[in-house]
């Protein structure tokens, strides 16, 4: 596989550490608020590079962060983004209105992932369980030199650093709020930041880590201090991935992550969503319009992982109406073989069939070209030189990595949310008191999750649209 490394700013040959074996850490989410569209495009980057390589047969070992206390944002010096979201939703600024405020954001970002059917990452470790480890490494700099203490913090100083800035070629960006007279260099960072009146203790005063550390420490102690990928959006590039790497190599002396991937904006009317700009959807303001979280799905793999997407709702409809088509014709194979009467599944592949799998390879072997992969699947389908027993074996192993759900013999959902078991049973005690307009009611708000759910003599069945 060939991957474009941000870190050399070439597209090379992936050559992982262990044979067989990829370690891969993922920024995630800082849970202050939703997760916007935008956002999943990262994560969603980072689930298709591990369904690549799991379909190659590697082993994937995948972290990803919650970020749910700490300095937060791109900067040291301004408002903690999740002090911001306590301010925003009226509750007191502690640690237990902190703890209160995440869990609850924690829980919406899984649902959002489950609905793109994202593969849960094997770690997915909170910053807040994980201070200790950041304290352990912090001494770690400090005793060799590579931070000092100001009335504000801990800084990390870059000039002790020769390769500070290497990611990408940007040399490190300053800092974006203003000057601290007290650093020694406006690119230096905090380790750790003072706060009196919240916080946790520490050896140089109450407080809290700072945003990149708490990735070094995560990363660094469920993957070891040198791992295979290292993944994120393409504005963590400048100043958080440096960071990271500054400190991380500082204190092990080694090589940090080997490969660095960084996916581009989604964009509206050419510019980057961002909640700082107030320009943002929710996969909710999705799936209220009823498109399905699917659909964007196949929209994102549409282009590229690197270019920057412009999100328009004609092109959300084009490509629901696309993954709408795929899935009909998911159901029309099923139904093709099992009326044939032949074998239920590919004994051995005919040499058309196994030209299809090795082009499919080849796209995603080429830095994850996923809209050349969708169009060579709509080819397959239409391929009237392959058996419908060829061409649902070609849509379920493609599927594989593209994980739009088309890898299943019907379209029932055997694994019901909770969210939804309550909506049927909400609309089944409506239709026993022959309450039909409520009944009607539950069934469109049903479909604006992505759901169809259908009477049979059997009961409900749910299918998505």
């Amino acid at each position: 596989m060939r991957l474009h490394n941000t870190l050399t700013g070439q597209t090379e040959e992936f050559v992982p550490i262990e044979p067989g074996r990829v370690r891969m850490y993922n920024c995630g989410p800082t849970v202050y608020d939703h997760v916007h569209i935008g956002n999943l495009r990262a994560f969603l980057t980072a689930d298709i590079i591990r369904r690549a390589f799991e379909y190659k047969g590697f082993e994937v070992k995948q972290v990803m962060n919650i970020t749910d206390v700490g300095i937060g944002g791109d900067n040291d010096e301004g408002e903690d983004k999740i002090v911001k979201g306590l301010k925003r939703e009226g509750k007191e600024i502690t640690l237990s209105a902190m703890k209160e405020l995440t869990d609850f954001y924690t829980e919406r970002f899984k649902e959002d992932t489950a609905l793109l059917n994202l593969l849960p990452p094997h770690v997915l470790p909170r910053a807040s369980d994980h201070i200790a480890d950041d304290i352990v490494l912090i001494q770690k700099l400090e005793e060799k030199g590579f931070v000092y203490t100001t009335s504000g913090g801990v800084y990390f100083d870059t000039s002790k650093d020769p390769h500070y800035g290497k990611l990408g070629g940007t040399g490190g960006d300053e800092s974006r709020i203003g000057e601290n007279s007290e650093k020694k260099n406006q690119k230096d960072f905090a380790v750790w930041k003072f706060n009196t009146t919240i916080g946790y203790p520490s050896p140089w005063g109450q407080g809290f880590p700072g945003w990149h550390i708490e990735c070094s420490a995560m990363s660094m102690k469920y993957l070891g201090n040198t791992f295979d990928i290292h993944t994120g959006g393409i504005d963590l590039a400048p100043i958080h991935h440096n960071n990271e790497i500054a400190q991380s190599e500082s204190a092990c002396g080694c090589d940090y992550a080997h490969y660095w991937i960084h996916n581009g904006f989604v964009n509206l009317t050419g510019e980057k969503m961002a909640k700082s700009e107030g320009n943002t959807y929710k996969l909710s303001d999705i799936t209220e319009k009823g498109f399905s979280p699917l659909a964007y799905r196949y929209l994102l793999l549409g282009a590229h992982y690197r270019t920057p997407l412009n999100f328009t709702w004609e092109a959300l409809d084009g490509a629901q109406n696309a993954w709408k088509r795929l899935n009909k014709i998911k159901l029309e194979l099923n139904e093709a073989v099992k009326n044939s009467n032949g074998p239920a599944h590919v004994e051995e592949l005919t040499p058309l069939a196994a030209d299809y799998k090795k082009k499919f390879s080849d796209f995603i072997d080429n830095d994850l070209a996923t809209p050349q992969a969708l169009a060579l699947l709509w080819e397959a389908v239409k391929d009237k030189n392959l058996s419908s027993l060829e061409m649902r074996h070609l849509v379920y192993t493609f599927d594989k990595v593209l994980g739009l759900d088309l890898d299943n013999e019907s379209s029932a959902i055997s694994d019901i949310p909770a969210e939804l078991e309550q909506l049927l049973a909400d609309r089944e005690a409506a239709r026993m008191v022959k309450n039909w307009t409520k009944a009607d009611e539950i069934r469109e708000k049903i479909r604006t999750l992505g759901y169809e759910v259908k009477d049979t003599d059997e009961g409900q069945k749910l299918e998505r649209i």
